[in-house]
């Protein structure tokens, strides 16, 4: 085996689910901390946006295997919170790495920097709700999706038990299960806890709710005016209104505005609280903490009558080939290689998240929520197909400014007018 030029960038966070990623880390020879490596001779940079300890062991592992396989040598950086914004002073300079995750954006940011991968082995095996989320309608095909999101809501099985909850489907249900768990618990267990301090959880809920709002069902269905900028924003005041009305009720926790993420699993752990919109990492942290506490996910709850609950998601790790990469057959290589159905179940199982491709079966934390609800919609993430790109940063700001003491007025003005700015830029 060849000596491994792993860079091994690490950081600990969320990958956003967000449609974001996570920073810091050892340095090695080759760049600095947290830096994402542009193409360098001789060895096939690959930049990712796995955050968690188990992810980016999941990927080391099977990047070393590949180094052995193919004696082609890898840099492979773990940037973290940076990810995204070295990205786009790497695509200004027309120097992106060799391979790099997309983590969401394959059309529409990355697009045009990146190789059609059409004619490559992996593709007839791509599930059918995926297909339409990294191809075009010219049937391109932007990057391999080594994994999935569906997200909806995270719940604690014990706690909805204790008291005789039935999972909720849509949002009025909802609220009614957040009220029971107030008065039952007295107080003593947040009935939706929410990691505002960290901001992007904001983002996760409100993203999350304004598909059900705005866009899966038919009577409501606004998003040609979301792409064509003629939305009425004040239709999105609805949303703020459940949000401040979720506050007053001490239907979230008191902490909303400066609880971190990272005190999510042992939160769950002690259940402390009986709902979160949170990613699937959660459902293994908790039970190191905690092996008695189990964990639930439902889809995202219905806004309006007939609808049906859907699951939020799409990719969510990503392998694209940099369009002017000088190691282009290198990238398919080793592509074709993650996506074996070994290594697939492999990193869908290290990750948490269901496989991409047609028959890889994971044993993930979920599997058996993702099996009760088999059949049920992937609707991609509300973001990355109807609102510019950098309005993830206003859903979570101005949802927090709200918390803190703002009206939905102000917060439906505030996204209008980021709105309007960033379709502008």
């Amino acid at each position: 085996m060849k000596n491994s030029l792993m860079k091994l960038v690490g950081g600990i966070g969320m990958a956003a689910l967000l449609a974001a990623c996570g920073g810091g880390g050892a340095e090695s020879e080759g760049g600095s901390d947290g830096e994402v490596s542009g193409a360098q001779e001789g060895k096939l940079t690959v930049a990712l946006t796995a955050s968690s300890e188990g992810e980016r062991n999941t990927f080391e592992e099977l990047i070393a295997e590949f180094e052995e396989e193919s004696e082609v040598d890898v840099e492979a950086s773990f940037p973290a919170g940076g990810y995204e914004d070295q990205m786009r002073v790497q695509m200004a300079a027309n120097d992106l790495p060799d391979v790099f995750d997309t983590h969401g954006w394959s059309q529409l940011r990355y697009g045009e920097y990146v190789l059609d991968q059409r004619d490559m082995d992996w593709v007839e095996n791509l599930k059918p709700a995926m297909k339409d989320i990294v191809t075009d309608e010219d049937g391109k095909v932007y990057t391999y999706p080594v994994n999935m999101a569906q997200d909806g809501v995270i719940y604690n099985k014990n706690v909805l038990e204790k008291y005789g909850i039935e999972v909720p489907q849509t949002w009025d249900e909802f609220v009614e299960a957040l009220k029971t768990v107030r008065d039952e618990s007295g107080g003593q267990v947040a009935p939706l806890w929410v990691a505002g301090g960290d901001g992007f959880p904001l983002g996760q809920m409100v993203d999350q709710m304004m598909t059900p709002m705005f866009a899966t069902d038919e009577e409501n269905d606004y998003t040609e005016e979301f792409l064509d900028g003629s939305f009425d924003w004040s239709q999105y005041e609805w949303l703020p209104e459940q949000l401040l009305m979720l506050q007053e009720e001490n239907l979230l926790n008191q902490d909303v505005l400066t609880a971190k993420y990272a005190q999510s699993a042992e939160i769950m752990a002690g259940e402390q609280a009986a709902f979160m919109f949170s990613g699937g990492s959660i459902g293994p942290d908790t039970t190191q903490v905690n092996p008695e506490v189990k964990l639930g996910l439902m889809p995202t709850p219905t806004v309006h009558e007939g609808d049906e609950p859907v699951w939020i998601g799409g990719e969510r790790f990503t392998l694209a080939i940099f369009k002017d990469s000088k190691m282009k057959e290198e990238a398919k290589q080793f592509i074709e290689f993650m996506a074996e159905p070994d290594n697939a179940q492999r990193i869908a199982e290290g990750t948490n998240l269901a496989s991409a491709l047609e028959g890889v079966e994971a044993d993930t934390y979920f599997s058996e929520d993702l099996k009760k609800y088999e059949g049920t919609e992937i609707v991609s993430y509300f973001d990355r197909v109807y609102l510019p790109s950098g309005m993830w940063d206003v859903m979570s700001t101005t949802t927090e400014e709200l918390l803190a003491g703002g009206t939905p007025e102000q917060a439906a003005d505030t996204m209008e007018s980021e709105y309007d700015r960033l379709r502008e830029e």
